[in-house]
């Protein structure tokens, strides 16, 4: 793992990376090239808040991908949270036109992927092949 970069923080060392994806609700196709900016703006905010760092996003018109990184003490579904609430209200101040659709913006559910690192089978034959003492 030497092209693999950690992160610290005063007792730790680590290399945590989530690939996750929000949807529109019901799929709907709302998401302009604007809007996609500003959620990238609102996104990468978040990330730095929570010591963590965006370091990928993409989209279409009815959902978006996140690839980011977050210190271990932060709670991923914490995370989503704060991010489907905090782009819900600004594209809505931002732009009048998602006001029309009522609800939510975002389905309340979502897609999270730890990634990154080896692989697990590689990860599990390295913790196999540990030598316990006699």
């Amino acid at each position: 793992m030497a092209d693999q970069s950690y992160s610290r923080t005063n007792n730790c060392v680590f290399s945590l990376h989530y690939h996750m994806v929000l949807v529109t609700q019901q799929r709907r196709a709302v998401l302009t090239s604007e809007m996609l900016k500003a959620a990238e703006v609102a996104i990468r905010e978040r990330c730095d808040v929570r010591g963590g760092a965006l370091e990928e996003f993409g989209a279409e018109a009815d959902h978006i991908h996140i690839l980011f990184s977050l210190p271990p003490a932060e709670a991923v579904a914490g995370f989503a949270n704060a991010v489907k609430t905090t782009t819900s209200r600004r594209l809505r101040r931002d732009f009048p036109s998602l006001k029309r659709l009522g609800g939510a913006l975002w389905s309340p559910s979502y897609f999270v992927s730890s990634c990154g690192g080896a692989p697990l089978k590689t990860i599990k034959e390295y913790v196999r092949s540990q030598e316990r003492p006699d």
